[in-house]
């Protein structure tokens, strides 16, 4: 009682009390503030797990992080340099390219205006050892096939679906119709292995899960691992919150607070 914890939960957090069942709260570690608490474990697990469990990150690799600068975006960079030598392209808009370098991207891709796939060619022609795919659709396929042999491919979502403030459904009908399909026979010939990862559903994974988090917390420790918080929103602002998010302008994780931090509140009494 009276421990400052880090919880996990399917759903349910945007209220200002939330039950959940003790085996998913995780002591903080010191130092650490309540905003960079709530960065910390979706995004960091999901990324700790893709690279390391699935994709067995190793010195001298390449990695192809999508969406760079979002949350499981900031965290996958920040882990890929905790082992030597990783070569890191990273996908955002142009406005993201100087922060993803200041954090570690050797080569930032501006999705918008070229062809990543080309451009990861021309830097390293046989292609990258490990894709971070949570774009789904089309862009599977494309990952796919800029693998080198014994590359992996670790699919994490499909954010292909989400088009804009409205359902698309044209455009989500073409994103499930062009969904990446491939048999353990194809697979057997191409030398390379796909992985799918949802979080949702590792509820039961307990021991696994600690285990994530208690190097997490080391790495945190140590220094080697910082949440990038991109802004903080009370509540009554969820709408602004979202379109931060929505209209792509996000560096690192966008937070929700119940009230907004008091030098806010006394600036707009002022």
């Amino acid at each position: 009682v009276g421990d400052k914890v880090m919880v996990l939960a399917r759903s349910g957090l945007w209220q200002e009390v939330v039950n959940v069942p003790a085996s998913q709260t995780f002591p903080m570690p010191e130092g650490m503030s309540f905003e960079e608490a709530a960065a910390l474990l979706v995004n960091y697990i999901t990324a700790y797990m893709i690279l390391f469990d699935f994709g067995n990150l190793r010195p001298n690799q390449s990695v192809l992080i999508h969406m760079a600068a979002g949350g499981v975006g900031t965290a996958a960079i920040q882990l890929c340099k905790t082992v030597e030598n990783v070569t890191i392209f990273g996908t955002a808009s142009a406005s993201k390219h100087d922060s993803l370098k200041e954090s570690g991207v050797a080569h930032p891709i501006d999705y918008r205006t070229m062809d990543y796939a080309e451009e990861v060619r021309k830097i390293s022609p046989k292609g990258v050892d490990i894709v971070l795919d949570p774009l789904g659709g089309s862009d599977t396929s494309k990952a796919f096939n800029l693998l080198k042999p014994m590359g992996k491919l670790i699919t994490y979502g499909v954010a292909n679906l989400l088009t804009g403030q409205k359902k698309n459904l044209m455009a989500m009908a073409k994103t499930w119709w062009n969904q990446f399909s491939i048999t353990a026979l194809q697979l057997l010939h191409q030398n390379k292995a796909v992985c799918g990862y949802h979080l949702g559903y590792m509820d039961e994974e307990v021991e696994l899960l600690r285990s994530v988090v208690a190097k997490l917390v080391n790495l945190y420790s140590q220094g080697k691992i910082k949440p990038k918080i991109d802004s903080v929103w009370p509540f009554d602002q969820v709408a602004e919150a979202m379109k931060q998010m929505q209209e792509k302008k996000n560096v690192g994780k966008v937070i929700l607070v119940p009230e907004a931090p008091k030098e806010e509140s006394k600036k707009a009494e002022n």
